[in-house]
């Protein structure tokens, strides 16, 4: 029986699978480390060659699995696919759990209201050649290839992803060249899929080799889920291939903290000591991720990690996602609770990717609550009220008694300069803090 290592700390992985064949062929090096012996386990073209595809196959190593004949509708609609390492994440077997949840196909899946669409983001529309996604004046995205590790359950390129599994990579390589050549306003490529790392890495090379040569190229992204599904993909040797080509940053898609492990930081470490930034993107989903206090877990498990967090999604307008998607009001609830409370390094943008091609639109609490032309009232995450005064214009103060109650307005015109809130907790530290001080200062 085959096994993931972990460890003491670790909850034992639920699933336990039997071995299979191991003639693999060449395999890329693995470093001499206790930390990643060599077994099947440990070897990412196992891990792809054994992924779950099927319902048979789930009750094959989850017999008490509920729902069967539901996953099996969803599965023939919505592609499946589960490496196994990523399901040794699953601690309970039902959507409580937030792995078994963004890898095993629901009946929700199956409801279908008439504003969800195939390409909710219209990136079929911005495609001048195969492949090829241009939409913002300086930057592109390559669909290098349709195959994942895993099939996340929200995807939003279930059009592409898992429909058949294929590289459009030596294919159309020639094509995007091409193109990139004659539009040398494009200085970013975003390499994404499905997923960019399932390519063998010679192949992979040849694609980061020719945008590479591309003059007016400055740099190459790679949208990546592996480090949290196939962690094993990301070698020594992948790493010293990537580090040809830089500058170069890869994106992850860290969900919730139940999908880091030992052996997902570690493959967060070889790339970020490989000399490559690391950025995350997640996605709010229903029942996942949308308590607010999950997210901060998640962000200061990455930045430990050494993993920016990048975006937080709303979950677009895709088929088979509408159990996922939260209000607008939920995200913004999120972000509202994460400033203050963590390092403005581990807070992402909350971001929405606009149905019908419109592209990435911030969406934050308003932290601006009044502008007049000589001052701006802010907000902080307290409540606290602020008045900033504009450069260059007197404020004009009337002959108007002081308030006995103060007002927005008397921060717009100047009067006042701040409204605090009684009793947060850092006017107790502030009180505390006179306190010591006077007393030290009596001592002297």
């Amino acid at each position: 029986m085959l096994k993931e290592t972990s460890s003491k700390d670790d909850e034992p992985p639920l699933i336990s699978l039997e071995a299979v064949s191991t003639d693999d062929g060449p395999k890329e090096s693995q470093p001499p480390s206790s930390t990643y012996p060599f077994s099947p386990w440990h070897d990412w073209r196992w891990q792809m060659r054994n992924r779950i595809r099927t319902v048979e196959e789930l009750l094959r190593y989850y017999p008490d699995l509920p729902g069967a004949n539901e996953i099996d509708s969803a599965s023939r609609t919505f592609a499946m696919a589960i490496t196994p390492y990523y399901a040794s994440l699953i601690r309970e077997l039902n959507p409580r759990d937030p792995v078994f949840r963004m890898s095993v196909p629901s009946g929700d899946e199956l409801v279908d209201p008439a504003f969800l669409h195939s390409d909710p983001l219209e990136e079929d529309h911005d495609m001048p050649v195969p492949g090829l996604v241009h939409r913002y004046p300086d930057r592109a995205l390559i669909i290098t290839t349709s195959t994942c590790a895993v099939y996340c359950r929200h995807c939003t390129r279930k059009r592409v992803a898992g429909r058949r599994e294929g590289q459009n990579t030596l294919i159309h390589l020639d094509l995007w060249v091409s193109y990139l050549k004659s539009h040398p306003e494009i200085h970013d490529v975003v390499l994404s899929g499905g997923d960019p790392f399932t390519l063998p890495t010679p192949t992979l090379e040849r694609v980061l080799q020719a945008i590479r040569a591309v003059p007016s190229i400055d740099l190459i992204r790679i949208g990546t889920r592996t480090p949290v599904t196939l962690p094993m993909r990301i070698t020594p040797g992948l790493c010293r291939m990537l580090k040809k080509y830089h500058p170069v940053w890869v994106n992850t898609h860290f969900n919730h903290p139940q999908e880091w492990s030992q052996a997902s930081a570690e493959a967060c470490a070889r790339l970020v000591d490989a000399g490559i930034p690391l950025g995350n993107q997640t996605v709010l989903l229903k029942g996942i991720n949308d308590d607010p206090r999950v997210m901060e877990v998640l962000m200061r498990t990455l930045v430990r990690g050494r993993v920016r967090p990048y975006y937080i999604f709303q979950c677009d307008l895709v088929h088979g996602a509408e159990h996922f998607r939260t209000p607008l009001s939920r995200g913004i609830e999120i972000m509202e609770y994460l400033r203050g409370r963590i390092s403005g390094l581990a807070i992402p943008t909350f971001v929405v990717d606009a149905p019908g091609g419109g592209g990435k639109i911030p969406v934050n609490p308003n932290y601006i609550v009044s502008m007049s032309p000589t001052h701006t009232v802010l907000r902080n995450f307290e409540g606290m009220l602020i008045a900033y005064p504009e450069p260059g214009i007197e404020p004009r103060v009337e002959d108007i008694s002081a308030p006995s109650v103060p007002s927005v307005w008397d921060l717009s015109t100047g009067r006042i300069p701040s409204l605090v809130p009684e009793k947060t907790a850092r006017m107790r530290r502030r009180s505390s803090n006179k306190h010591r001080t006077s007393r030290v200062v009596g001592l002297k």
